[in-house]
């Protein structure tokens, strides 16, 4: 079993839907990105997402793409996203994935960014724009390296597509509740449950449902339906506007704990 997996079958065994809170490496320092991610763990995330800035993302909404903007204006580098998740896995027990668009990993060579990955105590990566028709490489690397793997299944996900997706992801599998680029919402779509439950379908064992996710009552709603629920732009507008004491008391509202 997986890192990531034992972490959503342990909410499981609670009774919940695991928490899943996204931050972006590095945001608005290396520092305090540590100090946020910590905080995230310690008010109820289950598992942390660690996305990597890169300069032409196609699922970030404004809010995230401004925090990753700032990043990478200040020089950041690939070496930081190491550096940021041992931090976090030595002061944590929350299973962390990093988030990364294919190019970052393609440039440094599939083997070598899951090898540094693993090192780092890494759990896996979900990449949003990898399809696993094309993931031959990454899905080696991260077998060789016992990293998980996170594939995306849509609400236009087809049933071939489907079971596709279930077979090559190992962790859980992103349910995308709509058609879009993350950012709050007032309502969680109501694809959201016809993805999930056609992922469950099609043969994957966790489905944790993101995009759209802002308030407890969307965490509450989706968890009835989804083995966990993912969270980021709430979080990153929490921290910007708030820093650390900010992200802490957004995640223990979201997870049910203030």
């Amino acid at each position: 079993m997986s890192i990531t997996a034992d972490a959503v079958e342990a909410a499981r065994a609670e009774g919940r839907s695991a928490f899943i809170g996204y931050l972006p490496a590095g945001y608005p320092d290396k520092e305090t990105s540590i100090a946020a991610a910590i905080a995230l763990a310690e008010n109820g995330a289950d598992v942390l997402e660690i996305g990597i800035p890169y300069s032409d993302p196609v699922m970030d909404g404004p809010v995230i793409q401004q925090a990753t903007t700032e990043v990478l204006a200040r020089g950041f580098r690939m070496d930081e996203v190491f550096e940021i998740v041992a931090a976090v896995t030595a002061a944590t027990d929350a299973a962390v994935l990093v988030m990364t668009y294919w190019n970052l990993i393609d440039r440094m060579g599939p083997e070598v960014f899951a090898r540094r990955l693993a090192e780092a105590g890494g759990a896996g990566a979900i990449t949003p724009d990898l399809t696993p028709d094309e993931a031959g490489a990454w899905i080696a690397a991260a077998e060789a390296h016992d990293l998980d793997r996170v594939f995306l299944a849509a609400p236009t996900s087809t049933p071939e597509r489907m079971r596709r997706i279930a077979e090559a992801s190992r962790g859980f599998v992103y349910g995308v509740s709509l058609m879009g680029v993350t950012g709050a919402r007032t309502e969680v779509s109501d694809a959201a449950e016809r993805v999930v439950s056609a992922a469950h379908s099609a043969g994957a064992g966790r489905v944790c449902v993101g995009l759209g996710v802002s308030t407890r009552s969307h965490v509450e709603e989706i968890g009835g339906y989804a083995d966990g629920v993912i969270v980021g732009t709430a979080l990153v507008a929490a921290l910007r506007d708030g820093g650390v004491e900010a992200v802490a008391a957004k995640a223990a509202e979201l997870s049910g704990r203030a």
